[in-house]
């Protein structure tokens, strides 16, 4: 019997994919027949990397070519229905384990049956944590939201009825998951974390946890301040916060307000040299497209 679904949705992922499954296996604390892997490819060819899958791993993986990209919540949902495990674990192929972590999730769902999401802390490298395993709903006031956000992770405090669990890595209850109706397939990417919280909340109330004593790095990739990168998430968590009945206006609000205090912050890393004017260049052009959405309201 499965004990533990792990599934893993890839796009163009070959450089991740074999080293992520790699460390899975290497700290796989459990019975290597109570673990079911499942790998969902949204990539238009898959056949290369599956090939080498199957040499790797034969019948210990289950390896699904997706019809078409709809998306990173669909490919999920495609493993969700194919797991047969109770307890399923959420992993991108970025992910890498660094001790074994899946006995104690496993049995923490055995103990508590009001058990919906079990999270554990991200780090960016073995020894530096990242200041994303827990993040505030964008729901809050956007001056809250920076700064609880920020104390959070620096201390380790977590409130399941106002934080969300990266979704980088993290494990639920299918049942619960399959209950309201699994992720979002209107959203093709981002904001998902947020939004199952919020209906995981709805339905069950803050049965989530956080253990700050088991650890998986998740490296933070350095990127260049894209704009069209961060229009995409405003819109995605306006989408996703009014189909939760949170108003646009509201939303808006709150991103404005995190601006502010991101803004204020580059501003004196400037003033000490260490500041990033394409950064704050991104965050002004940001600001100015919150407002344009503002006025349309």
């Amino acid at each position: 019997m499965k004990r533990l679904s792990v599934i893993i949705v890839t796009y163009h992922s070959e450089n991740d994919i074999y080293d992520c499954l790699q460390t899975l296996w290497q700290h796989c604390d459990i019975a290597k027949d109570e673990l079911e892997v499942i790998v969902v490819d949204n990539s238009p060819e898959c056949e290369p990397m599956f090939t080498q899958l199957k040499e790797r791993y034969a019948d210990d993986i289950v390896l699904i070519h997706n019809t078409h990209n709809g998306g990173y919540g669909q490919g999920n949902n495609m493993g969700i229905r194919q797991a047969t495990a109770p307890v399923i674990m959420i992993m991108n192929p970025d992910v890498r384990l660094c001790e074994p972590v899946l006995r104690q999730a496993i049995e923490a769902y055995e103990q508590d049956s009001r058990l919906s999401i079990y999270g554990m802390k991200q780090m960016a490298d073995a020894a530096t944590p990242s200041p994303y395993s827990i993040v505030c709903t964008y729901m809050m006031n956007g001056y809250l939201f920076t700064l609880l956000t920020s104390l959070a992770n620096r201390f380790d405090f977590y409130m399941p009825k106002y934080m969300y669990i990266s979704g980088a890595c993290f494990f639920a209850s299918k049942k619960k998951m399959e209950a309201i109706g699994m992720f979002d397939e209107k959203s093709f990417m981002y904001g998902e974390e947020d939004d199952i919280h919020c209906r995981l909340l709805r339905m069950f109330g803050p049965t989530m946890r956080y253990n700050t004593k088991l650890h998986y790095i998740h490296p933070m990739h350095t990127r260049e301040p894209d704009i069209e990168y961060e229009k995409k998430l405003i819109d995605t968590t306006i989408l996703l916060n009014e189909k939760n009945g949170y108003p646009r206006e509201r939303t808006i609000r709150n991103r404005l307000r995190n601006l502010r205090l991101l803004l204020m912050r580059e501003r004196f890393k400037t003033l000490i040299g260490r500041g990033d004017r394409k950064k704050q260049e991104v965050m002004r052009e940001k600001r100015e497209y919150l407002r344009q959405l503002s006025s349309q309201s």
